[in-house]
């Protein structure tokens, strides 16, 4: 009986482990870069919320004072650390490149890693006080490529 191996006790064959493996690989291949795409996507669709919240801080700035720049004690107004965009840091970097008493842009510019991994946008949004959405010119691709 010491010699003797049941039917039961067997393993798998290299052959067979290796077809698994190979399976698993292809499956893995296929599906990484959907994730990576969605992923990205969901970045891009939190960094619009983002823009979002900094133009309500704006605007609220803008009932109380009557203008974009500056608060009712007449300092300078700067963009507050909201908790999106410590979120997105080092996937999107936010500003106001334009910020006077009577208008303001915002933009959301990707860094690299969020560029390569958005293939349907990767562009700079931006969005001013009247509240119209767009990208960078330089980008090439329509607006409505990057905003929901």
């Amino acid at each position: 009986m010491i010699g003797h191996v049941s039917a039961r006790a067997r393993g798998f064959s290299l052959i067979e482990l290796l077809i698994v493996v190979g399976i698993v690989s292809i499956l893995t291949a296929i599906a990484y870069p959907s994730y990576t795409s969605h992923v990205a996507k969901t970045k891009r669709g939190k960094a619009e919320g983002c823009l979002l919240e900094y133009a309500q801080f704006l605007e609220r700035n803008y009932t109380l004072a009557l203008r974009y720049d500056q608060d009712s004690n007449n300092a300078n107004v700067a963009l507050p650390a909201l908790e999106c965009s410590n979120e997105l840091n080092g996937f999107f970097a936010f500003s106001a490149p334009t910020l006077n008493a009577t208008a303001y842009t915002l933009s959301a510019a990707p860094t690299k890693v969020q560029t390569d991994a958005d293939v349907a946008c990767g562009c700079t949004m931006t969005l001013t006080q009247q509240g119209v959405k767009g990208v960078d010119g330089a980008c090439g691709k329509p607006a409505k490529a990057c905003w929901k």
